[in-house]
């Protein structure tokens, strides 16, 4: 019997191939291979969650209660912990109830949300290069993206004045992320003044992805987008545990802002899942309540990867200026080497596996992200193979 007649979405042939997805199928040939991978590619930070989680989450499931099906919007006590997190660290007062709703990670969040709120046709502002689930989602929903091309010219920051007046008056949503993923760029506080401004005065209701906010270095404070007089009444911003307290596999972030637009997305998320492990958001809370001590550690370990890495990079001739935030470097491919062909190329001769930039958006292309998630004598066979199959800028 044929089964021709079984046909995929018109939804799923809007998405482009998943980047990483393909590094997986590469990956693994080149295992087939005995080639000894060094992976570079996803943000996935090495090591385990800190201890007081892992003993948080085990005490947590020897409890019965736990065991159940969670409340939809989470735990008071994770919600509680959420607010708390944000007055600690940057002054804003939320209320628990209603402008807090956890996530099955940030990625379920920012993709929900698109169903929540983008109509088909609707017109939607991604910045380009961008973390993938930013403009997958509205793509998903129907929407129509329109790329703002971020450069390094202008900082990698979106420029404003250059939206056309058409497109923003029609535009109903804009994804950003600073500390940005995958350019590493920073925003000043200005900047978050400027788009809550933007915002308010085209109507377009904000998404900010602050999955990197403890992940700053040199003394450097990224900035919540909460924090702006009137954002709140306008925008959301999404958060994560994955990057800074090695819970990647534990799937848990969190959303908060405008109660109106959580309540929207919290009404999409009961038709359509459980909500997360009540042991896993115990676990959660209790990181959330970390001393400042850990997130300065952390911040050590990935500030001395960074400029480990940078030295010896320089050594091959790139010209890297030192991140002020998140777990990468974006690296420039040598002049004649497309991302793909580069990112391919260095695979295939070292065994290293980078993320080629154009998996970020067109304007990704020409750069390779690089995830500081090996420690430093990882990194070191990294230099040594780029030396020894003369991987160089120039």
């Amino acid at each position: 019997m044929s089964l021709n007649w079984i046909n995929r979405a018109d939804r799923l042939s809007a998405l482009p191939p998943y980047v990483f997805a393909r590094l997986d199928e590469l990956k693994a040939r080149a295992r087939e291979q005995g080639l000894d991978l060094i992976d570079l590619g996803m943000g996935n930070p090495d090591g385990a969650a800190p201890q007081p989680v892992i003993d948080a989450a085990i005490a947590a499931l020897a409890e019965p209660q736990n065991h159940g099906y969670p409340p939809f919007e989470g735990t008071a006590s994770f919600r509680s912990a959420i607010t708390n997190w944000y007055q600690r660290c940057y002054g804003v007062d939320l209320d628990p109830d209603s402008e807090a709703l956890p996530t099955i990670g940030s990625k379920e969040g920012l993709g929900h949300l698109a169903l929540a709120y983008v109509n088909p046709g609707d017109l939607i502002l991604v910045p380009s290069p961008s973390y993938p689930a930013h403009f997958r989602g509205p793509l998903i929903a129907g929407g129509k993206i329109y790329d703002l091309k971020l450069t390094a010219e202008n900082n990698w920051l979106i420029d404003l004045d250059g939206i056309p007046e058409d497109v923003a008056q029609k535009a109903k949503m804009l994804y950003f992320n600073y500390p940005n993923n995958p350019t590493t760029a920073t925003a000043p506080r200005e900047f978050f003044e400027e788009i809550v401004a933007f915002a308010r005065h085209y109507s377009i209701l904000l998404v900010h992805d602050l999955c990197y906010a403890e992940l700053a270095f040199d003394g450097y404070q990224p900035t919540s987008l909460l924090e702006i007089p009137g954002a709140k009444e306008i925008g959301v911003e999404f958060h994560t545990l994955s990057k800074t307290y090695n819970m990647a596999g534990w799937r848990v972030g969190f959303v908060v802002g405008n109660s109106d637009i959580i309540q929207g997305l919290r009404t999409l998320k009961t038709n359509l899942d459980y909500g997360i492990f009540a042991t896993i958001q115990k676990a959660a809370e209790t990181a959330l309540q970390l001393p400042d001590k850990y997130i300065q550690d952390v911040q050590k370990r990935y500030s001395k990867r960074r400029d480990f890495l940078i030295q010896g990079l320089g050594e091959l001739g790139w010209s890297i200026p030192p991140s002020k935030a998140t777990m990468y470097l974006w690296i420039p491919t040598p002049v004649g080497l497309g991302a793909t062909e580069f990112a391919l190329d260095v695979l295939q001769k070292t065994g290293v596996v980078l993320t080629p930039g154009n998996a970020f958006g067109e304007a990704g292309e020409g750069y390779v992200r690089v995830s500081l998630i090996a420690d430093c004598d990882r990194l070191q066979e990294v230099l040594n193979r780029f030396k020894q199959a003369r991987i160089r800028y120039k």
